[in-house]
């Protein structure tokens, strides 16, 4: 990633004195901003339970002049936050949630300061082109499904535009997540003495590994377009006794909701072979509702890649920093009713990647905070090109 100049990025004209203007109010909110992320990074909430982090995005946003209302679509650390009065309504997405082990190892610490810092750099700018700046405070990213919660619940209808930018390695402005699925896997067998009674159980140990064997033997003609993985999360209790429960957590990723479906039904029959061979029974459940492939509003993400070009950004295009952009999110889902973008930009941590314990030491510290502003100028300066191309079709 090039540092640009002091004047890169300079924009000229009646547009540009807009974007001047909302380029200023990231600037005069950069402290606050970059504490936010920092205490973000620094106090991580897995899904569902981003109680302090909700709330800390939620009061920076009220400071600033937006109204804020918290437990929105009765999600405990959802919030709904909202500044001027304009015909369109334009949102940026708040990401807050961190990984079970790794804390903020996927960024979103930025996702919350960047989108934050959008709202209060267009909302500087709301009035002129006739816009409502809105947030929405969305949990349980990793997994859980929080925004298709928040979408079946009527919390995005009316909008007019949702965006979002995610941390990766380097800059890539198109999006091309994977949709996933999340279950939850059970056998349940019958535990025995493993020495003097072996043939009184039924082990549901050797249940998972029927079927992980029988995954891995599936993987060699599945598309490169699929993925299929995920852990054990509980094996057994003792050597010498035959395990009777065993847990785990699957994932199934493809490249559409169609491919997700047929895919998903191969990956249950070997589950189905472990229960089989073993005599054990098995439980799959959905942890959340499948993520959806993701619809890129083409305008939308053109203007965004200038607006990312004029702050000196380079957007990569392909090689292997490049992979995060097809790593699932549930913006898919907000993507298949509202018009959206969900570009990645770079915090400069190639090789180290997203998901990696180290890559959350690359979401703070001077790199960062320079992504955070460049990442919130850009998604506003969008905001600013999307509602000028409004106004003239009007």
């Amino acid at each position: 990633m090039s540092e640009p100049s002091t004047e890169a990025g300079a924009p000229s004209g009646p547009l540009g004195s807009l974007k001047e203007r909302a380029r200023d109010a990231v600037a005069g909110a950069r402290a606050e901003l970059v504490e936010l992320s920092e205490s973000l990074y620094g106090d991580p909430e897995t899904a569902w339970h981003e109680v302090r982090s909700s709330a800390a995005v939620a009061a920076l946003l009220e400071r600033h002049g937006f109204a804020v209302v918290r437990g929105v679509a009765d999600l405990p650390t959802a919030f709904h936050a909202t500044r001027g009065t304009g015909h369109r309504r334009v949102a940026f997405m708040a990401e807050y949630d961190a990984l079970p082990g790794i804390g903020h190892a996927c960024g979103h610490n930025l996702i919350a300061a960047m989108s934050a810092g959008a709202a209060i750099a267009t909302a500087a700018v709301a009035d002129e082109l006739d816009l409502t700046v809105e947030v929405f405070g969305t949990p349980a990213e990793e997994g859980g499904g929080g925004k298709i919660e928040m979408l079946d619940r009527g919390a995005f209808e009316g909008l007019d535009l949702a965006m979002m930018a995610h941390p990766a390695p380097v800059d890539v402005a198109r999006a091309r997540p994977f949709a996933v699925s999340h279950s939850a896997i059970r056998f349940t067998g019958k535990a025995a003495h493993a020495a003097a009674y072996p043939t009184h159980g039924r082990n549901a140990a050797d249940a998972f590994t029927i079927a992980q064997v029988a995954i891995g033997m599936l993987r060699q003609q599945l598309p490169p377009t699929v993925r299929v993985h995920g852990v054990m999360t509980s094996g057994g209790e003792a050597p010498n006794a035959i395990p009777e429960v065993t847990t785990g957590r699957w994932y199934v990723r493809a490249s559409s909701m169609a491919e997700l479906a047929e895919t998903e039904e191969k990956v249950r029959h070997c589950f189905e072979a472990g229960a089989l061979a073993t005599g054990c029974e098995l439980a799959l459940e959905p942890e959340s509702q499948p993520y959806s492939d993701l619809r890129t509003d083409e305008a939308a993400l053109a203007a965004y890649e200038l607006n990312a070009a004029a702050l000196g950004r380079t957007l990569v295009t392909d090689g292997p920093e490049t992979a995060m952009c097809t790593a699932s999110t549930d913006m898919g889902n907000v993507s298949q009713v509202v018009r959206a973008i969900h570009p990645y930009i770079g915090v400069g941590s190639f090789p180290v990647l997203n998901h990696q314990r180290e890559f959350a030491d690359h979401c703070v510290g001077p790199i960062a905070e320079r992504t955070l502003s460049d990442g919130a100028t850009a998604l506003a300066w969008t905001a600013i090109d999307v509602a000028e191309d409004w106004r003239r079709e009007s």
